[in-house]
């Protein structure tokens, strides 16, 4: 019995020190994200630095996060996700308020987009911007020929039948067809709405797939010849087709602000904290913008970045462009239900 009581009080002296070996000094810090928006290199970096273990889920949509963290049933510390999500959440109360003293890089945000970032959280409480970015058309030159391609209109036009992308996204298909008719890309308006669902109907013959994250491979292999994209998927498509250019739409698009926020459940608040200020540090935006291209809003990064692609208003948007775009902002019940009426019409027609 003795040499069995001994051989027990090793095996769980052995499995207390395995699992202990598994946790970092200094703890871990809970990530929840869209799917492979940060340089994977980063979290090593992060633990080398402070000791602290990032244990990274992923999420597609901001719908499907939403649903996780209202149920409650998984722990996250900090969270990426899109403005008018956040501002759900925070209507909600699902969000901690941010301590910025343990946020010093903060300061590396340009003021510009914590101004826009009040639309949806009014007094910066609550978010850190991480990714901004705009909706265009991009487009082959020598597949549309001499057509000037600058307006929504140009996905109306039957020359490019069978030759369009567009996105496979309620809001983004609804974003274009009441832009398109100089509607606010958040109407509430059912005769709006319902005026845009037409619009995207007349158009559904002529569209060659509706898709999100591979309508940039249809336009780089020149399946398609012109469509709809965020502009940080310009540079990855231009590299695979040089020819290829991107506009933004003179009646105004969609422009986002993807930030980084902490969960009212939090169990490891000041360790999120600290993430979230690691990749505030100007090199880690710089980092991250190399891997993404999407714009970073980090001005510090910027001073890190090939001045060319500053140049370039696909990658970096001037501030007179911005003020023609909108962001998508949180929609009561009613709303949503009138959005997804009409886009079920469209897509079964």
């Amino acid at each position: 019995m003795k040499k069995i009581s001994l051989l027990l009080a090793l095996i769980i002296s052995f499995s207390l020190v395995a699992v202990g070996c598994g946790k970092s000094p200094n703890g871990e810090v809970y990530v929840y994200s869209y799917g492979d928006y940060f340089d994977p290199k980063i979290a090593d970096q992060f633990k080398e630095e402070t000791g602290i273990n990032v244990i990274i889920d992923t999420y597609d949509t901001a719908e499907e996060m939403y649903t996780v963290m209202e149920k409650g049933a998984t722990n996250y510390d900090c969270i990426c996700t899109s403005d008018y999500m956040i501002e759900k959440m925070i209507h909600n109360d699902l969000l901690d308020e941010l301590n910025y003293d343990n946020i010093p890089n903060i300061k590396n945000i340009e003021d510009m987009y914590m101004t826009k970032s009040k639309a949806f959280d009014p007094k910066n409480k609550y978010s850190v911007p991480y990714i901004v970015g705009t909706a265009g058309i991009i487009y082959d030159p020598e597949l549309v020929g001499n057509i000037e391609i600058d307006s929504w209109e140009n996905l109306w036009d039957e020359k490019f039948k069978d030759q369009i992308v567009m996105p496979d996204s309620v809001r983004e298909a609804f974003m274009i067809g009441l832009k398109k008719q100089g509607y606010s890309l958040n109407s509430n308006d059912e005769s709006e709405i319902k005026s845009s669902a037409k619009e995207l109907m007349k158009q559904k013959k002529l569209v060659y797939k509706y898709a999100n994250d591979s309508a940039r491979d249809m336009l780089a292999d020149g399946s398609a010849a012109i469509g709809v994209v965020w502009n940080g998927e310009y540079l990855y498509t231009k590299e695979l087709n040089d020819n290829v250019k991107f506009v933004i739409p003179k009646e105004g698009t969609e422009f986002f602000i993807d930030s980084w926020i902490i969960s009212k459940d939090a169990t490891n608040k000041e360790n999120a904290e600290k993430w979230i200020d690691f990749l505030c540090r100007g090199d880690i935006a710089a980092q991250n913008f190399e891997y993404l291209n999407y714009t970073t809003p980090n001005k510090e990064a910027k001073k890190l970045i090939d001045k060319e692609l500053l140049k370039d208003e696909a990658v970096f948007p001037t501030q007179v462009t911005l003020k023609n775009c909108e962001s998508l902002r949180m929609l009561d019940e009613k709303t949503s239900d009138l959005y997804s009426k009409y886009w079920k019409q469209v897509k079964s027609q």
